[in-house]
């Protein structure tokens, strides 16, 4: 057993879970040891969790990458560091599975810029490599003694094995250049300040919120769970007493299955878990059981303290108390949020005092102390850049096209998509190329010059609107990566259930009933396959609206060229309205169908009443019955109203279909005197 004091510590990725603990406890327990914390600010990262500490003169923050060698080696030199405890990594398994680029780029190419810092600076004395559990591997059912210390490392995952990589270039550093390490491998761990992906504060707060706690597989999972405050005093044990070359096991004998960890977060909630826990698709592989022998940091004096219950229950207090730490956590909430990783991150500020405040002890990774500047682009990128990227298909499409034009009134970068929806490998070149954060399909076959189009071209359709539509989600999901998806509400028609002029509108869970045009059942196929991917956000469009009354495919554009019209009510979608909460939806990582129309219907005669009481005084029109449409069209037209409510609740701004028409439609084209 050692006996080490260090002097000056930087810990990396101390604004996430369990770096924050571990220094905010040494901050605390420790004033004659200057902390040195190192983060760049990923989505899991949060300021506030460093919050007890950022007052204290022992304590600095450093907003940057440990993949930027500059700063790293500036850092060590200009902060006398002696002592590295290096937490950094992404660490969310289901993010692996889509994103394991950025895993390899995060967890083996940073820590290998750390450890080549630590060579050429040669003045640490303590290297502390923070690794998982998951780098053994499985450990079989029936076993009674843990993974030890030496047993084999057999990685299953993406995320565990380039945490095993990692471990091998510190080893590798530790034989061939004598670096001073430590490394140690952890079970799960939970408390306050979570990031929610986790499991255990995802169904905290999908508790709190009355939804149900999603389970892959059948929830007979094995898992050991320590918490946070115990694992920051392991760490402390390890620092001081830890042998320099050995490995150390954080963990607990005391283990749970993941369907028990639902029940239990469910009675507290008096909810009952029968009704409250979902069964979702597994993993592509999901370890069954993770179980460790921790006798070895025991040996060193550390001892498990806070029991499952009573950490459960201040866990779960401190999220009700807490419930906006993170912000909007939606996307985190899905059963597999794979979309959540952003090149660069996101940076949260509680309060803004890291940005220049006298006398702060906050720095960003692009200014040092003394006024030198390290080069931007080997640091972060700068608050002020968009963290969203997307990548745009329907170039030449109406949507499409309306789409560039708000990114670039927002500021958000953007590019359409070369290649073509039916081609696998184009659209993975143009992903891999943008590197967008999101991904936005308004391609699609409609007819010109309307829907009959495709009853006479039934393959090109399919290959369009279904077969490309799936290829698109399937890479996107590969990828991690949400896809809107601008679809159709033209898959219903007023039935016994939902009558015209009854105000009951088709909601998002009912099955489509409109079969008259081969467009609209491409459709329907679609999304109903669709709802396997849950990276996808559908928007169900109807009879699209503009301001812009000289475009074609304007709703208001096509019914007033005609000589005669139908007029009955239906549900329709002014874009200049929706098509901003499109972007806000991709923002907030919503999915699931949404109704994406105006509250309320609106019939023919009505809107062409406002057209000849703000546009032309003149203007004339007479009607015919479907019975006289049908002649003179080759599939018959959906009709339907579609119940906006979910909508309306997230977007409470919405406005109903005919306020909307008369304030982004009428008004702004105004020709008559008010």
């Amino acid at each position: 057993m050692s006996n080490y004091t260090p002097k000056n510590i930087l810990i990396t990725g101390a604004a996430g879970f369990i770096a924050s603990h571990v220094a905010n406890r040494l901050v605390r327990s420790y004033p004659e040891y200057n902390i040195v914390v190192l983060d760049k600010l990923d989505y899991c990262s949060n300021l506030k969790n460093l919050s007890p500490s950022r007052s204290s003169p022992n304590f600095k923050f450093v907003k940057g990458d440990i993949g930027s060698a500059d700063l790293v080696n500036y850092l060590l030199i200009t902060e006398n560091i002696d002592t590295i405890m290096h937490f950094a990594a992404q660490t969310h398994v289901d993010n692996s599975f889509g994103n394991s680029f950025e895993f390899t780029k995060n967890n083996i190419y940073g820590t290998h810029v750390l450890l080549e810092a630590c060579k050429v600076t040669g003045q640490i004395r303590r290297f502390i490599h923070v690794s998982t559990d998951e780098v053994y591997g499985e450990t079989d059912e029936d076993a009674v003694v843990g993974n030890h210390e030496a047993s084999q490392l057999l990685p299953t995952n993406p995320y565990s094995a380039t945490k095993a990589g990692a471990e091998m270039l510190v080893m590798a550093y530790a034989r061939s250049y004598g670096l001073p390490v430590i490394t140690t491998r952890g079970n799960n761990v939970y408390g306050p300040n979570q990031f929610p992906e986790k499991l255990i504060p995802k169904f905290i707060l999908l508790a709190l919120n009355g939804k149900p706690l999603p389970i892959h597989g059948d929830g007979s999972n094995v898992r050991s769970y320590l918490y946070c405050e115990d694992v920051a005093e392991a760490f402390e044990v390890v620092l001081h007493r830890g042998d320099v070359g050995h490995v150390y096991n954080i963990g607990t004998k005391k283990e749970r299955r993941v369907i028990d960890v639902a029940k239990d977060i469910s009675n507290l909630f008096n909810k009952d878990p029968d009704t409250s826990i979902q069964f979702v698709e597994n993993r592509p592989f999901n370890d069954q059981r993770y179980f460790l022998d921790d006798q070895k940091l025991k040996n060193l004096g550390w001892s498990e303290k806070t029991t499952w219950e009573e950490g459960l229950k201040k866990t779960m207090e401190w999220y009700v108390n807490n419930p906006d730490w993170w912000g909007d956590v939606s996307g985190a909430l899905l059963p597999h949020p794979r979309m959540l990783m952003m090149p660069g991150g996101v940076e949260r500020n509680s309060d803004g005092a890291e940005k220049g405040d006298s006398g702060s002890s906050e720095i960003s990774g692009n200014t040092k102390p003394n006024g030198m500047v390290v080069p931007a682009s080997k640091i972060s990128n700068s608050p002020s850049k968009s963290p969203h990227k997307f990548l745009i298909y329907g170039r030449t499409g109406w949507i499409g096209g309306l789409l560039s034009k708000l990114c670039e009134k927002q500021g958000i970068p953007y590019e359409y998509g070369k290649g073509r929806l039916e081609d696998r490998s184009q659209l993975l070149s143009d992903i891999h190329a943008v590197k967008p954060t999101h991904v936005f399909n308004a391609a699609g076959v409609t007819g010109r010059p309307n829907v009959d189009w495709c009853e006479s071209h039934k393959t090109e359709t399919i290959r369009t609107n279904v077969a490309g539509t799936l290829n698109l989600a399937d890479v996107c999901k590969e990828n991690g990566l949400l896809m809107m998806n601008f679809a159709t509400g033209c898959i219903f028609e007023y039935d016994a259930a939902h009558p015209e002029g009854s105000g009951i509108g088709f909601k998002e869970e009912d099955t489509p009933n409109f079969t008259g045009s081969f467009y609209s059942k491409t459709k329907a196929m679609v999304e109903e396959l669709l709802k396997e991917y849950p990276n996808v956000c559908t928007l169900r469009v109807r009879m699209p609206i503009s301001s812009d009354l000289n475009n074609p495919r304007n709703f208001i554009t096509k019914i007033s060229r005609y000589n005669k019209v139908v007029n009955i009510p239906n549900s329709m979608t002014i874009l200049d309205e929706l098509l901003p909460i499109s972007i806000e939806m991709a923002k907030r990582n919503l999915t699931g169908i949404w109704n994406f129309t105006n509250p309320g219907v609106v019939s023919h005669n009505e809107i062409l009443e406002m057209y000849k009481k703000y546009i032309n005084p003149e203007f004339k029109w007479s009607n015919f019955t479907l019975e006289e449409q049908a002649k003179v069209i080759v599939a018959p037209r959906s009709n339907n109203e579609m119940d906006a409510s979910k909508l309306k609740k997230e977007f409470p701004e919405l406005l109903s279909i005919k306020e909307s028409l008369i304030k982004n439609v009428f008004e702004p084209n105004r020709k008559t005197s008010a």
